[in-house]
C-alpha cells in the first residue's frame, strides 16, 4: 500500500522578499512510502526550486541525495541506491520560515 504524507503550514501567512510578496510554503506531500525509486515531494506553491532539503538516516547521519527539480512545483529525490530503512528527509524555505521533517521508507 502506497502512502502520502502531508506536511504542516508555515508560521507567517505572507511574506515580503525585496519588496515583492512572495507566497509562502504552506504544505507539501511526500509519497510513496514505502519508496523503492524515487521518493517525490509536491509542494502546494511554486517553491521546489527555493527549499533546502537535507536527507539523514535514521540514526542522524547525513545521506547525499540526487535532487531533481520536475517543475515549480514537484522535486524527485533517487533513493533506489539507498539500503532499505527508514530516513529523515528536512524541508526549509528561508524565506516562509517554514521547516518541517518528514519520515519515510525505502523498501
Amino acid at each position: 500500500m502506497l502512502g502520502v504524507s502531508l506536511l504542516g503550514y508555515s508560521q507567517s501567512d505572507e511574506v515580503s522578499f525585496l519588496g515583492e510578496r512572495v507566497e509562502p510554503v504552506k504544505k507539501a506531500a511526500v509519497y510513496p512510502s514505502p519508496a523503492t525509486e524515487y521518493l517525490h515531494v509536491k509542494f502546494e506553491t511554486p517553491h521546489a526550486r527555493k527549499v533546502k532539503l537535507t536527507m539523514h538516516s535514521i540514526i542522524g547521519s547525513i545521506v547525499e541525495v540526487e535532487t531533481e527539480v520536475m517543475d515549480d512545483y514537484e522535486l524527485r529525490l533517487r533513493v533506489k541506491d539507498f539500503p532499505s530503512g527508514y530516513y529523515l528527509l528536512a524541508i526549509r524555505d528561508q524565506e516562509s520560515n517554514y521547516r518541517t521533517t518528514i519520515k519515510f521508507l525505502k523498501r
